[in-house]
């Protein structure tokens, strides 16, 4: 079986670039067929388990890794269903009912999804899908690094947007599968949902009380055991950045680059645009532009003016 991910073209940015006096890489996972990275971690998953004729997919994601399954189950032939909370945002639920998948609303937070998604998983023989936690999903993502070394010399460092860690698990996986582990990680999350940059503070796994950000998809109260195994073994820079900064990254990223992404995808793209210091020790960077479906022109204008940006 072919993979379900495409070769995203990496690019570089002109306008960063001259703003940061650096060489600024975009890796456009925003193109992926379901709109983000999640076809890569995701992606690997469904095809894992469609080798082994599983009578479904079932996923608890109203957000990014719910449309990969959806992706993932035309492209597969394999009935899906998605389970997800009341909380979800319209547009996620009009794209994922507008997709050939059984889209269920359960409870009031993802947790309730996730005990209906996981309950039908062993009643009906469905393969169940995580977001983020599993090996196979990270193993997903070594694709990535591998393009990388294909496409461009070694970078110095990569900035990634972290939720509950899954594509920066995989990546730290892929840098050291091929010998580049002095490729430092940049992580971005926004400071209400900022549970990898918690952990590494309190050098410890810690579960946040509330998620309070406007980059939904960043919305993991704890990153799995990986991420956190990874951030102990150096060359990791945690970066926090509000809400309004990764707005703002995300307006200025649409001017200078014609592309639309989410506040998480925004995260990132705020750590250049606000040039942050840890930034000066690098020459070549690239920038996990990972997308995102929970976003059109209306949305970012609501965010604008929300802002005052």
């Amino acid at each position: 079986m072919k993979p379900l991910h495409i070769h995203t073209p990496l690019l570089l940015s002109h306008p960063l670039s001259q703003m940061m006096g650096s060489n600024i890489f975009l890796k456009l996972e925003a193109l992926q067929p379901s709109g983000s990275f999640k076809d890569r971690g995701v992606g690997a998953l469904c095809l894992h388990y469609a080798k082994q004729n599983v009578n479904g997919f079932i996923s608890s994601s109203g957000g990014n890794a719910g449309m990969a399954v959806a992706f993932a189950s035309k492209a597969l032939n394999i009935p899906a269903k998605v389970i997800i909370p009341k909380t979800t945002a319209p547009i996620m639920v009009k794209k994922l009912q507008a997709e050939s998948v059984e889209v269920i609303i359960e409870g009031d937070n993802w947790d309730a999804a996730d005990d209906l998604a996981r309950d039908i998983a062993a009643k009906e023989g469905f393969a169940y899908i995580p977001p983020f936690d599993h090996p196979v999903i990270w193993q997903g993502y070594h694709s990535l690094i591998k393009e990388l070394q294909q496409d461009e010399d070694k970078p110095d460092a990569i900035i990634v947007s972290v939720g509950g860690g899954g594509l920066f698990s995989g990546l730290a996986q892929g840098l050291h599968a091929i010998g580049w582990q002095d490729v430092a990680l940049i992580t971005a999350e926004t400071s209400g949902a900022a549970s990898l940059a918690n952990a590494v503070k309190e050098k410890k796994r810690i579960r946040l009380d509330k998620i309070d950000t406007i980059a939904v998809t960043l919305g993991a109260k704890q990153i799995c055991q990986e991420a956190f195994d990874w951030t102990q073994k150096g060359n990791v820079y945690p970066q926090v950045v509000t809400d309004k900064e990764a707005v703002n990254a995300c307006l200025q990223f649409a001017n200078d680059h014609r592309l639309l992404v989410e506040p998480a995808c925004g995260a990132s793209l705020a750590v250049l645009y606000e040039k942050r210091p840890v930034l000066q020790q690098f020459k070549n960077i690239v920038v996990i532009v990972c997308g995102g479906s929970g976003v059109n022109l209306d949305l970012l204008k609501g965010w604008q003016q929300q802002f005052g940006l």
